[in-house]
């Protein structure tokens, strides 16, 4: 799988989304790593300039994405419950105090607040819920927030956890999980 062609991406797209970084990168390895286990994706993003430029993305490098603007799967729900296949989330993950969670700005796609957890403590109930029995969740964390209470939560509703991979980025210890049904 090669990396992307990103050349599209604009300056003032930027602005306005979030720069793909290492943990863009760490998350296609690990999706790469599970490529004989995985078909298709379907994303979904808060933001629409994101939405826009990720159908960019895909129609420059060859790929059918079918974005979906929603917050976090509030536009999927109840539809998609148990039809989910493979749930992949790169959250704000951040450690940042909570007003920057909301604001709307672009600090928004990477600020976490609370242990860089709101976000992500928002979308793990939903987890069992969409997926599959089969189905997958990967996402990317760094060790701020708290892998092991995240397997926790999903462990009480039957969720194993494996590391895909690991990745230091500057101060940052970037990891993807791989929760799937025991």
């Amino acid at each position: 799988m090669t990396t992307p062609d990103i050349s599209h991406i604009t300056g003032d797209d930027y602005a306005f989304i979030y720069e793909p970084a290492e943990d863009s990168f760490l998350l296609l390895d690990a999706i790469e790593s599970e490529l004989k286990f995985l078909h298709e994706l379907r994303c979904t993003d808060i933001n629409p300039r994101a939405s826009l430029v990720t159908k960019a993305t895909g129609d420059k490098n060859g790929v059918n994405l079918q974005p979906v603007t929603t917050d976090l799967v509030s536009g999927l729900l109840p539809r998609l419950n148990g039809q989910v296949d493979v749930l992949v989330f790169n959250p704000p993950y951040v450690v940042t105090p909570s007003d920057e969670v909301s604001n709307g700005g672009i600090e928004a796609s990477w600020a976490g607040g609370t242990n860089g957890r709101e976000v992500i403590d928002r979308l793990l109930p939903f987890v069992p819920q969409l997926l599959s029995d089969s189905g997958v969740f990967y996402m990317v964390v760094i060790k701020e927030n708290k892998p092991k209470d995240i397997q926790d939560i999903l462990s009480k509703s039957g969720f194993h956890m494996t590391v895909v991979i690991n990745r230091r980025s500057g101060p940052e210890f970037l990891s993807v999980l791989k929760f799937s049904r025991t």
